[in-house]
């Protein structure tokens, strides 16, 4: 049985009736197709014909970002990389954050229109706000590679050179003014790797979609 927005959705927008064939997914890699039985605006009954499971991705890819100031900016980076495809994205507060509060049900819901719109199956989990530091410490016996982009003056390889194929990796993406030099040395502390993602400065949501595309390569190759 759709919950009442599902059921809507199916019935009004879609226009679909008894016996119309639907795909349907629970984001843990299930998909199903059904046949409407009833399809009630309000409760549509499907019944289920087949169904397949989808292997999750051999690794991991976690974005922890710095929420942009202009709330449009990260919605869109949510949407695009539900699309490519992520496990999770921790938004962080840092010292030159823009946005220190952060209500997360619109980013689940844009995940969750932007898994149904490109027909992947694993729903990336939205976490709440944490601060750099708690995010640096939680994350501190993570199983794969830390990186750290920043664009202090300092030594750095470029992310294709310092990242391992399979390995599950986590990605720092910091705030408009940048991390400053106590969190990149913080998180050199904890295992980060320091790296650079492009020659020229990029906008927060760029830098962030630049790594996932930039991993998904280097895992396809």
């Amino acid at each position: 049985m759709l919950d009442e927005e599902e059921s809507k959705h199916c019935v009004r927008v879609l226009r679909l009736k008894e016996n119309d064939h639907v795909e349907i997914t629970d984001g843990k890699g299930n998909l199903f197709k059904a046949l409407i039985e009833n399809s009630n605006p309000k409760s549509c009954l499907l019944k289920i014909t087949e169904h397949h499971k989808e292997d999750m991705s051999s690794w991991e890819l976690i974005i922890a970002v710095a929420p942009t100031k202009n709330m449009v900016r990260l919605e869109w980076l949510v949407e695009k990389l539900t699309e490519i495809g992520f496990s999770k994205l921790i938004p962080i507060e840092c010292h030159a954050s823009e946005r220190r509060i952060l209500k997360t049900e619109r980013l689940k819901r844009i995940a969750l229109e932007a898994m149904k719109q490109s027909q992947r199956l694993y729903l990336p989990q939205i976490e709440e706000l944490i601060s750099f530091k708690k995010l640096i410490t939680e994350y501190a016996q993570f199983n794969g590679l830390k990186f750290i982009p920043h664009c202090n003056n300092s030594e750095r390889n470029m992310l294709s050179s310092s990242y391992k194929k399979g390995e599950n990796a986590l990605i720092l993406i910091g705030p408009e003014g940048d991390f400053t030099k106590e969190e990149v040395d913080l998180a050199m502390e904890h295992g980060f790797i320091p790296i650079s993602l492009n020659e020229h400065t990029l906008r927060t949501e760029t830098a962030g979609l630049v790594a996932a595309i930039s991993l998904k390569i280097l895992n396809s190759q």
